[in-house]
């Protein structure tokens, strides 16, 4: 079970925080976005290789924050998902913070948010159960406050607490593993709850009045509560006003290269990139 922390000051020290969002399936670049951390001249390495060709944490000082969409896409979904099951085991408690994308949440509702063959609404009810439990003890958080930026997988333009929705999220699975079903009414009832995390809106639930997983980085506004997002694609790390937006990864599978993360630091935020020469750019963003 995850340590309860939602915040940069429950950790001792001032680690940076990486952030790497809709992974969807792709190991391979998921390992060179986090692999680019250590071969830059400012970082240490924040994972290490075993023999076998695995990704572990590395004994180093660092918060990751998974930010959401490890699954669905891509050819590797269930090396995805372990590979953040591995690191959040072996990293000190509450230093891998795996985030709730608007995928995982179809794992919460599939008969509600159903896309036809994915791994998400195709898990089997005992696998349902299982991540319900995830979350339900932690291990699955909705939000992280850092040193300037919350992180959330897709943002709000009012302010919010990273305690309170994660704990509107355990509460969700809480009801959602005791209802043991799939039914439409506990899944409904559910999404209009606890709306600020999994509510959808219009236009492909990409609203503006959409929660935490679901709305499109146009509607956040400059001067919203400075965030950090994931979800909305795009093919370099962008600011607009107090958001960020990271989620680089899957945008850049037609071309070698564009696959990275973004390091907030007490001091500044930079983007690492992956280059299509297989070199490493830092870039300043804050």
């Amino acid at each position: 079970m995850t340590t309860q922390i939602s915040r940069v000051d429950q950790i001792d020290g001032q680690p940076p925080i990486v952030h790497i969002s809709d992974i969807h399936g792709y190991l391979e670049e998921a390992r060179s976005a986090l692999e680019a951390v250590g071969e830059t001249k400012r970082f240490d390495p924040i994972v290490v290789t075993d023999e076998a060709g695995q990704l572990h944490w590395a004994d180093n000082d660092y918060i990751l924050i998974v930010n959401g969409d490890v699954i669905d896409r891509g050819p590797a979904n269930e090396a995805c998902i372990e590979l953040v099951w591995r690191l959040q085991q072996e990293a000190p408690a509450g230093r891998v913070r795996y985030h709730l994308g608007n995928h995982e949440l179809a794992i919460m509702l599939p008969t509600f948010v159903w896309w036809p063959d994915a791994y998400s609404t195709s898990r089997s009810a005992d696998e349902r159960q299982a991540f319900l439990e995830r979350i339900r003890d932690g291990d699955v958080t909705a939000a992280f406050a850092g040193y300037r930026y919350t992180y959330s997988h897709a943002g709000q333009n009012e302010s919010f607490t990273a305690a309170e929705v994660n704990s509107d999220l355990q509460a969700a699975a809480g009801e959602l593993h005791a209802a043991d079903g799939k039914s439409d009414e506990i899944q409904h009832h559910v999404e209009e709850a606890y709306h600020r995390v999994a509510g959808l809106g219009t236009h492909g639930a990409r609203g503006a009045e959409a929660g935490l997983c679901w709305m499109d980085f146009v509607h956040l506004e400059p001067s919203a509560p400075p965030q950090i997002v994931g979800h909305s694609r795009r093919d370099e790390p962008v600011k607009n006003g107090n958001v960020v937006c990271g989620n680089v990864l899957r945008a850049n599978q037609g071309s070698p290269g564009g696959e990275g993360v973004l390091i907030e630091t007490p001091a500044d935020l930079v983007a690492v990139i992956r280059q299509s020469n297989g070199g490493v750019s830092v870039t300043q963003l804050d």
